[in-house]
């Protein structure tokens, strides 16, 4: 039955985000949880009662993504257990401390990578940020900057390749194979990585002032409780090649797929010799996902119901139909908004149409630049998974004091990913 019979699609569009908002904010429901509830309501409103195989149909629309992220999880855990990532952050800091520079630069790389490898923002704050963040309060950095640092590099770890989740899903509404992207993302992504570092960290660690000497020593000497060695690589090493292998010689490679490619490379972690309880990793791995992988269920559900009730047709409609002059700062206001849904949702919903209304631009380019503003979507309230995880792991209560700390980044990294869109074209000619 057509939506229109009980509600407009725009008026269904407003209901159904408005729901999601009052459940999030004022009933202070899960987020996932709260989605659901909107999905149901939505459905309800358009005429089509409690839809059950569209609401189970949804919440498994991103089974292949929460398969990546729960396995990503597990292996960063993994190497996180036998001693890998605070044996490299130790022997990074005691290196570069005297470099304020250069330890900016190590600090965002370290927080960087888990997203890189996940695709999840969260990924980042809660091993690696989780992992940083002692050091930089002892080197005399506030809470709130820290927190801004972790969460900004997260996101931004997050849009870099290998994985860059939000691309993967933008490419699937269009059919555009994930193929030639790493590029584009790095040039999306490491500039403002640096400038977020610099901007919130350099200020600070430049000055030296502050710093707990002893309690930094501490904090090293306990990171360093398992010597830094060649085989703690292994898993690294592992997944290198099976990755690799893959792209180097298709066909000939086994294709196993990135969840099982994540799980040999976490059973690699066991032989280096470190002891490591497997159930232990795997369980902390997936209690630490559970609130990304619910929300994407969530999100699965919230847009099945939009396409149902037509909704997320009128959205495309109305985003194509979009005057030009306006088109460009839609894409930078409306993407990180919807985001406040997800960052995922906003790749779904909006990135789709907005990468259609600009065919005439470079297609791989400007898919790179949607997925990076997109990205800001985990800076949104209510969600903000970025902002609240990085918060908690420097203790800070407050997160919309970190989130003050990240306008000047988020504003940059909104510009630069509209700059990408328009010039996409010499962009795309100089990158091949």
């Amino acid at each position: 039955m057509d939506a229109s019979w009980f509600w407009p699609e725009g008026a269904l569009a407003l209901l159904m985000v408005g729901a999601f908002a009052f459940g999030a904010f004022r009933l202070k429901l899960p987020i996932a949880i709260a989605m659901s509830l909107a999905a149901v309501l939505g459905a309800l409103a358009g005429g089509f009662g409690v839809p059950l195989r569209h609401l189970v149909e949804g919440m498994f629309g991103y089974i292949d993504t929460i398969l990546i992220i729960a396995c990503a999880m597990i292996f960063m855990k993994t190497v996180q257990h036998i001693g890998l990532l605070d044996a490299l952050a130790a022997w990074g800091i005691r290196r570069f401390r005297a470099v304020p520079l250069m330890l900016c630069v190590l600090v965002t790389f370290l927080v960087m990578l888990p997203g890189m490898l996940t695709g999840s923002s969260t990924a980042g704050c809660l091993t690696t940020g989780a992992l940083v963040a002692p050091v930089l309060l002892r080197l005399g950095v506030s809470k709130t900057r820290a927190a801004a640092a972790i969460a900004m590099a997260a996101i931004y770890g997050m849009i870099a390749p290998p994985i860059d989740i939000p691309v993967m899903i933008i490419g699937g509404g269009i059919d555009m194979p994930y193929v030639g992207f790493a590029l584009p993302l790095l040039l999306a992504t490491i500039p403002l990585a640096l400038f977020s570092s610099l901007w919130l960290l350099y200020p600070v660690l430049r000055k030296d002032g502050d710093v707990d000497a002893a309690g930094l020593e501490a904090e090293l000497r306990r990171m360093e409780r398992t010597p830094l060695s060649p085989r703690l690589f292994l898993p690294f090493g592992v997944l290198l090649v099976l990755m690799g292998g893959e792209q180097l010689f298709p066909g000939r490679f086994p294709s196993l797929g990135m969840p099982l490619q994540f799980l040999l490379a976490s059973a690699a972690g066991l032989l280096p010799g470190v002891r490591c309880n497997p159930l232990e990793v795997a369980t902390e791995a997936v209690r630490d996902a559970l609130p990304v992988l619910g929300i994407l269920m969530g999100v699965g559900m919230f847009i099945q119901v939009m396409t149902l009730t037509g909704v997320r047709g009128f959205v495309v409609v109305s985003a194509l139909a979009i005057p030009a002059w306006l088109l460009y700062a839609s894409i930078a206001t409306t993407i990180p908004l919807f985001g406040a849904v997800s960052a995922f949702g906003a790749a779904s919903v909006l990135g789709v149409p907005f990468v259609l209304a600009l065919l005439g631009k470079d297609q791989i380019l400007v898919a790179s630049a949607l997925a990076l503003i997109s990205g800001l979507g985990d800076l949104m309230p209510p969600t903000a998974l970025a902002g609240i995880f990085a918060a908690q792991v420097t203790g800070e209560e407050d997160y919309f004091a970190v989130l003050r700390h990240c306008v000047v980044p988020g504003v940059a990294t909104a510009l630069w990913g509209i700059g990408m869109i328009v010039w996409a074209n010499p962009l795309a000619a100089l990158l091949r």
